[in-house]
Order: C-alpha cells, then sequence, then structure tokens
C-alpha cells in the first residue's frame, strides 16, 4: 500500500467536514447554514497552544486572532514541504486584516532543531507543529489557528468549481501547458502547473506566490456563482480530502458571523530581504530590524502593544 493510499485510510468523517466549514467560512455561503447549524462534530486538526499568548482567544468576544496558512506541495514518496506560507492577522473591532506572504527560502532558526534553514523546511522536519513554532519565533507573534492545504489537491479543487480566472501578468509555457498573457481560464491540472512555475518568473518565488494567491482567489470567488450548487457535494468532498485545519465548526461559525466583512479589507504586508548563498545554498536574508518593523506592525493591528 503506497503512502497516499494510507493517508487516505487515515482520513474520517470530519475530514470530509472539515471541508464544508471551510468552504463556508470563506465564501460566506449562507445557502448552507441550516445544515452545518445542527453538526457539533469538533475538527481533527492538530491541537496547537501558542506560548506566544497569556490565555486562549474569544471568537465570541471579536477578540483579535491569527492564523497561519500553509500550502504543502506534497508530491509522491516526498516528506513535503510547505511551499506557501501566509500569516494572516484579524481584527474584529475594526473588520480588518493584515496578511504576510513568507518567503519560502527564508533563512531562520528552526525551532526544535537548534539550526538555521530555509523557513518550508520546518513542516519537512516535524510537520505543522515545528512550522507553526518556527513562525511564532521568526515574527515574535502568536499563531492561533491554521489551515493546511495540500497543493496536489488544488487540481481536484479547481475541477470541482468548474475551473477559475486569473489575471496573468505575462505569458509563459509549464510542462505542456501554455499561459497567454491577460485574463484566463484555468482547469485543475493548469492550475497546479501556473502555481508551480518559478524559474522562468522573473520575480521568481514572489512571483510565483502571486500566481498561488490568484488562483486560491479564484476559487473564493466560485463561492458567489449559483452554479457552484450543482457541484457542491463534489467541491465539498475536494476540499474535504486536502484541507486540514485546528478551528473547531464552532471557531469558523464564530469567524462567519463576527469577522466575514474583513476579507473585504486585506492589506499585504511586505518583508524585505536579500537573496543571498551561504554554502552554496541560496537563502533570502532578513536582517533583525525588518523582522522587528513587520512584527510591530501586527502586534499594532492585534492590539498586542
Amino acid at each position: 500500500m503506497g503512502r497516499g493510499d494510507k493517508r487516505k485510510k487515515k482520513r474520517s468523517k470530519s475530514r470530509f467536514l472539515l471541508g464544508f466549514f471551510l468552504l463556508v467560512l470563506l465564501i460566506g455561503a449562507g445557502m448552507a447554514f441550516s445544515v452545518y447549524q445542527s453538526l457539533q462534530n469538533t475538527l481533527s486538526g492538530e491541537v496547537l497552544h501558542s506560548n506566544k499568548r497569556a490565555k486562549d482567544v474569544s471568537l465570541q468576544k471579536k477578540e483579535t486572532f491569527t492564523v497561519l496558512l500553509l500550502g504543502v506541495d506534497e508530491r509522491e514518496g516526498d516528506v513535503g514541504r510547505s511551499d506557501t506560507m501566509l500569516f494572516v492577522s484579524v481584527n474584529g473591532e475594526d473588520n480588518t486584516a493584515k496578511m504576510l506572504s513568507i518567503p519560502r527560502d527564508t533563512r531562520v532558526e528552526i525551532t526544535g532543531k537548534g539550526t538555521k534553514d530555509k523557513i518550508n523546511h520546518a513542516y519537512a522536519f516535524g510537520g505543522v507543529k515545528m512550522a507553526v513554532e518556527t513562525v511564532e519565533n521568526f515574527l515574535d507573534m502568536p499563531v492561533d489557528y491554521y489551515v493546511e492545504m495540500n497543493m496536489e489537491g488544488l487540481k481536484e479543487i479547481v475541477d470541482a468549481v468548474g475551473g477559475v480566472e486569473v489575471q496573468n501578468d505575462s505569458a509563459f509555457s509549464y510542462k505542456g501547458d501554455h499561459f497567454a498573457e491577460g485574463r484566463i481560464t484555468l482547469s485543475g491540472s493548469e492550475a497546479l502547473n501556473y502555481v508551480r512555475m518559478r524559474k522562468e518568473d522573473p520575480n521568481g518565488d514572489f512571483g510565483r506566490q502571486a500566481r498561488q494567491r490568484q488562483v486560491m482567489e479564484g476559487i473564493l470567488d466560485k463561492g458567489n456563482d449559483p452554479a457552484i450548487i450543482l457541484n457542491f457535494t463534489d467541491v465539498m468532498q475536494a476540499v474535504g480530502d486536502n484541507v486540514q485545519t485546528n478551528l473547531s465548526i464552532g471557531e469558523m461559525l464564530a469567524i462567519q458571523k463576527n469577522y466575514a466583512s474583513a476579507y473585504g479589507h486585506i492589506e499585504t504586508v511586505t518583508i524585505e530581504g536579500t537573496g543571498t548563498r551561504i554554502g552554496g545554498i541560496y537563502y533570502y536574508v532578513v536582517d533583525d530590524e525588518e523582522v522587528s518593523r513587520v512584527s510591530n506592525e501586527f502586534k499594532e493591528h492585534l492590539n498586542l502593544k
């Protein structure tokens, strides 16, 4: 039995429910409210307790919170690396959010390893727990929740919603697919190739991160399409098979109720660094002053200062 088959056997009914509630949370699909209101299950993601918090966050009281979004590229025979790491803070008082895309090659101390390496290797070394703790120590910020998505499953999700539209800034070809400049529609397999191309992008990994965000936003935009109702079961199954989170159903409902409008007020935060080679390996090096600047910006947004 292959590793992929073993993973599928471990998925329980709650994994399917995860997909259902996560999609409802992200796209605000009110059509499902009467269904999920009656369910009390808690999703089966790993329980994490941040040492950067004195007490747990209360979403019912609209307290500020953070979430780490992990896009994991896990191919056959590979442990997987978090090729996409998005750190998001949400303020329920002013209904705003801030989002930082952490470059995958950022050189940091890997928590629990005692060595410096690329930040995306933390997931390969110790899964979600090590990835979360490494981000917490790097930014000196709590990670209250996480959402992990298997990028291999992106194909299934895009096909389930009937394809996505993106604005491609520069024409390129990758693994047999050609992507013209301008507004284009992607199938599932095309979307996977669209987000994986990196070496030919003049902006390198930053360009790929931008394309990954485009595809994710394209999926979310489909939530407003009435036609998605026809494929609702397929969408739920695709998301449930490829996403994990430590958010409970109750917490998802609280976010949907108390923070939904923040989705329309997301500010992108950037972290500046320098590409360099150390021991023949490429790293993105961020100095302490820049890390402090970014950390303070998030602390101010979360009222932690």
